[in-house]
């Protein structure tokens, strides 16, 4: 019970600083375990280790920005990445198309609906987001 309390502290710090450089150090030392041992207990719990969970956030935060009309410049460092090109590594990784496909999709399911006339609602942003 208190690994949880203290892995969700971490899990919390890891939301609320996702645009920051974030260590295992810090985390580790946030829910009082070594290292190692935060790593392992944090992807047993969560199903993912902690960097990728915080790779997941900043590709979320930047499919809103993407969505939004912010160039991708931009959106990289504004998440988090280091530049424009570890930002598009991430994210065609995490949801096997670059930004600029993504933001093209996006618009081309936009188009669609909009000249559509459905009886159900489009498409929302967050629905597009999760096909990644």
């Amino acid at each position: 019970m208190k690994q949880s309390i203290s892995l969700n502290a971490a899990r919390a710090f890891i939301e609320a600083h996702f645009d920051e450089p974030v260590t295992l150090a810090q985390l580790a030392a946030l829910s009082a375990l070594s290292v190692s041992r935060f790593a392992t207990v944090f992807r047993q719990q969560y199903g993912s280790s902690p960097y990728r969970y915080l790779c997941g956030l900043r590709i979320q935060r930047a499919q809103t920005l993407l969505l939004e009309g912010v160039p991708g410049s931009v959106v990289a460092t504004e998440v988090g990445f280091f530049d424009q090109s570890h930002f598009g590594r991430h994210f065609k990784r995490c949801c096997g198309m670059t930004p600029s496909m993504f933001i093209a999709r996006a618009g081309a399911n936009a188009a669609e609906h909009s000249s559509v006339v459905q009886a159900t609602a489009p498409r929302s942003a967050s629905a597009i987001r999760s096909s990644c």
